[in-house]
């Protein structure tokens, strides 16, 4: 039991990590594509914005992607 514990912990001792996804630079992708590239950096910009407003409000995690996903439709339609 002793041996299965310490391999447990070298275990996560040795797991690298895990990182969110990054923001696409359209600067750094093919010509033809970086008008879909400007469109998921402005994508992912709104959503970390809305996150950021979910996380000062101190919403739980459980009701957090409905506070996003009603966050993006208000600033859809406020356009």
């Amino acid at each position: 039991m002793n041996h299965l514990i310490r391999i447990i912990a070298i275990s996560f001792v040795l797991m690298p990590p895990v990182f969110a996804q990054k923001l696409v630079d359209p600067a750094a992708v093919a010509p033809e594509y970086r008008d879909a590239a400007e469109h998921r950096r402005t994508e992912q910009l709104r959503q970390r914005a809305c996150s950021l407003k979910a996380q000062q409000a101190k919403i739980l995690l459980r009701d957090r992607a409905a506070f996003v996903l009603k966050c993006m439709d208000a600033a859809d339609a406020s356009k």
